[in-house]
């Protein structure tokens, strides 16, 4: 007999069995989103709940992995950095793996990404200056190619993913129930 390894399962989350991703968790989701400074007691106020749920609530979101963390924001220019790029790498035979090591040891890089396409790596870098960029992707350099794009501005700013809807609750058959007016 063969055993074949089956995916973990992921947690419910909630004690009733319900989904993790019910309408309380997916507005404290996008309250937390708005203002992740936010207290649990001032999330429990726009939650309709106690200060004790929410942060019980928080911790098993934190467990599932929805909330992976809480980060600060800092912007680049304002610490000497005004020159963002992203840049596409495309590896050489075998230099896959030195590309990854090689991003996680470089300061300058803030988002390190593997890609599908002929690309295999999309890379956003930070540095003071132009010079200092070229600097950067020499490094690359000895690994595979680099398509470099110098960011102008940023119109849209990076922002959490919208929640998606909870789950609609059925009647047992499959079906959603239609409330009587």
């Amino acid at each position: 007999m063969t055993m074949t390894a089956r995916a973990p399962k992921l947690p419910v989350g909630l004690p009733d069995g319900k989904s993790l991703l019910d309408d309380t968790n997916v507005r404290l989701l996008e309250a937390l989103s708005a203002d992740p400074r936010a207290s649990a007691a001032e999330l429990a106020r726009r939650v309709n709940m106690s200060a004790p749920a929410v942060r019980e609530r928080l911790a098993r979101l934190e467990q599932a992995g929805v909330i992976r963390g809480y980060r600060v924001d800092i912007d680049p220019a304002a610490i000497g950095l005004p020159v963002a790029a992203w840049v596409r790498i495309r590896p050489g035979p075998g230099q896959l793996p030195k590309i990854a090591e090689l991003a996680a040891r470089t300061s300058q890089v803030s988002e390190c990404h593997r890609i599908s396409g002929e690309d295999c790596f999309l890379l956003k870098i930070h540095v003071p200056a132009i010079g200092a960029l070229e600097a950067v992707l020499d490094q690359f350099l000895l690994y595979g190619q680099t398509i470099s794009s110098i960011i102008v501005s940023t119109p849209v700013p990076p922002r959490t993913p919208a929640t998606p809807e909870p789950p609609k609750r059925g009647n047992g058959t499959g079906r959603t129930t239609r409330s009587r007016a």
